[in-house]
């Protein structure tokens, strides 16, 4: 009997777990593949439309490879963090780092109105969301390997990664939503950026 009470409440710790970290690297990957889908059809005009526009995509796109080059580097921070002060705390502190930078992209003017700070700060915002899914990728999967019977860690282990492709297809359908919208409400989304 004390088997069985013991049993239930690591059971439904473990589902619970489980399914925080596939939200939360839903969260944090809806992000990156927004602003991905983003870079290829609407920044180059936003942040850089002083260029050819080719050029103009390749710098969008190089404004995203930002947030690939910082991800070992948040990686390394926020796994230093999660040891220190503990791996909820590390994991809480990533999801609110991409959800400011998320919404400080999505309030952050064009070019036409400030100049060369719309694409600096837009790469600064890049970094920080870089560093964010770095540090909440390996502390998601971590905290779940930790908490997870001993006998089944490589499965419960594989579940953050089914966040990766949720993330994904929210964001494509999102994207394609305001995408559907007429041409000319289209642009002042994309002018505000609301989908962001």
């Amino acid at each position: 009997m004390s088997t069985t009470t013991t049993t239930m409440p690591a059971q439904a710790n473990i589902r619970r777990i489980v399914l925080s970290s596939v939200v939360g690297t839903a969260i944090e990957w809806y992000d990156f593949f927004l602003y991905a889908t983003a870079s290829a059809l609407i920044f180059n005009q936003l942040f850089f439309p002083t260029f050819d526009p080719t050029v103009g995509t390749i710098a969008a796109f190089g404004t995203f490879a930002v947030g690939y080059l910082a991800r070992p580097l948040g990686a390394v921070a926020f796994g230093h963090l999660g040891d220190r002060v503990g791996r909820k705390s590390a994991l809480v502190a990533t999801l609110t780092i991409m959800g400011v930078c998320t919404c400080i992209i999505g309030l952050l003017p064009g070019y036409a109105t400030i100049g060369v700070w719309a694409p600096a700060l837009l790469i600064a915002m890049r970094f920080c969301q870089g560093l964010a899914v770095g540090g909440e990728w390996g502390g998601a999967v971590l905290i779940v390997v930790e908490s997870a019977p001993e006998h089944c860690r490589g499965f419960f282990g594989a579940f953050p990664q089914i966040g990766v492709p949720l993330g994904l297809i929210v964001s494509t359908s999102v994207f394609k939503l305001v995408a559907s919208l007429p041409q000319q409400q289209f642009r002042i989304c994309c002018k505000l950026q609301v989908w962001l």
